[in-house]
C-alpha cells in the first residue's frame, strides 16, 4: 500500500517541516508516503473565492488518480479514535486495492466535486487547525496508526 497525501499549498514554517520530515522518516518502515503540494488560488475578490476552491478542486483529484480509497479532511467530517483509525489503515492494507489518498484543502476549504468523490470525510478534531498543521497532525496519526497495527508501543 501506498498513502499519499495531496494538500493545497507549501509548508512554509522550518520547524513544520521538520516534523513532517521526521515523521515521513519514521513511517519509512511501515509503508511508501508521498506528499504532493497543490499550489493555492489566489483570492483577490469574494467572488474568486467559489473559483479558487473549484480550481484547486480540480488540481487535487487530478492529483488522486485511481485507484485509490479518497479521504478528504474536513472539520464537518466523521470523528474517529486511534485505534479505529489504525482499523481503517489495516484494512486497506489487507485489501491491497490501491493507494490510500488523503486530501487536504486550502484554507478556504474544499469544493463539493471533491466532497462527492471521497470515500470518506474524516475530521482531525472539532478545534480549527491551520492547513499544515493538519498535514503535520495527519501524518502523525498514520505514524500511530502503524504503530498500533504493528503491536509496537506508543504514547496514548
Amino acid at each position: 500500500m501506498h498513502i499519499r497525501i495531496i494538500a493545497v499549498g507549501k509548508v512554509k514554517e522550518a520547524w513544520q517541516k521538520e516534523g513532517i520530515s521526521d515523521l515521513i522518516r519514521r513511517l519509512t518502515p511501515y509503508t511508501s508516503i508521498t506528499i504532493t503540494e497543490i499550489p493555492d488560488q489566489k483570492v483577490s475578490s469574494p467572488g474568486e473565492k467559489v473559483r479558487a476552491i473549484i480550481r484547486e478542486g480540480e488540481a487535487l483529484l487530478t492529483a488522486a488518480k485511481e485507484p485509490a480509497f479518497l479521504i478528504v479532511l474536513d472539520p464537518a467530517g466523521r470523528e474517529m479514535g486511534s485505534e479505529a483509525f489504525s482499523d481503517l489503515i489495516r484494512k486497506r492494507e489487507i485489501s491491497g486495492s490501491g493507494d490510500l489518498v488523503f486530501v487536504i484543502g486550502g484554507p478556504d476549504g474544499l469544493s463539493e466535486e471533491v466532497r462527492a468523490k471521497s470515500d470518506l470525510t474524516l475530521s482531525l478534531s472539532q478545534m480549527t487547525f491551520t492547513h499544515t498543521i493538519a498535514r503535520l497532525l495527519l501524518l502523525e496519526q498514520i505514524y500511530r496508526a502503524f504503530r498500533i497495527i504493528r503491536g509496537e508501543p506508543y504514547h496514548r
